[in-house]
């Protein structure tokens, strides 16, 4: 029984240590949007997006696409033969 108990202890504190990181980062926003849309603005004024991504970058799903012959599995690569 003190197996057990010391088992849920480990994995509870687990699962605490991962609930305390993400709380600050994902739950809190949801939590107070109204907060977070006001810090939000506070922090983006005067940043111009067009300068920071500016338009006409690749998609990702293009650039993905340039190096499929990298990502597929070539079985003369695997098996040893053309």
């Amino acid at each position: 029984m003190a197996r057990l108990f010391r088992t849920l202890g480990i994995f509870g504190g687990f699962v605490a240590v991962v609930g305390a990181a993400l709380y600050p980062i994902y739950f809190r926003p949801l939590l107070q949007p109204e907060q977070y849309k006001k810090e939000q603005s506070i922090n983006r004024a005067g940043v111009v997006q067009e300068d920071i991504q500016p338009a006409g970058i690749l998609d990702l799903c293009v650039c993905i696409g340039c190096f499929k012959d990298l990502l597929e599995v070539r079985p003369e690569y695997l098996y040893g033969f053309k």
